[in-house]
């Protein structure tokens, strides 16, 4: 496993720019973080099912901020680096050669928050 810090990296630049819009729209804000914790309540499907969805879209979508969230989202919800690495894998294949770029950079900030979380 790799922890060179991409994800947390990644969520550190992030963190002061959305604070910064956060206080312009705090209404839009709001809505989206109802919107999530909806999204990803468990019901039929757990939490961790939905992170690890959320986290292969990111990678399709190429969404560097998504992919540390939800990487950091599906291991606090218990995924393995064996999950994240087959939902990488369906995400490289819907997604063809963009994702054999991002795929990676998903499955290292996942490893990151993996192993933050065993120490």
């Amino acid at each position: 496993m790799n922890a060179n810090g991409y994800g947390k990296a990644v969520l550190e630049e992030l963190r002061p720019l959305h604070r910064e819009l956060r206080h312009a729209i705090p209404d839009v804000y709001k809505g989206f973080g109802d919107f999530h914790h909806a999204a990803f309540a468990a019901g039929e499907m757990d939490v961790k099912t939905k992170e690890l969805i959320a986290f292969a879209i990111a990678v399709i979508q190429r969404c560097d901020g998504c992919i540390a969230s939800h990487a950091e989202g599906a291991a606090k919800a218990g995924a393995t680096c064996q999950e994240a690495a087959e939902a990488i894998g369906v995400a490289m294949l819907m997604s063809g050669g963009p994702g054999t770029i991002y795929g990676p950079r998903a499955y290292a900030a996942f490893c990151e928050f993996s192993l933050a979380l065993a120490a």
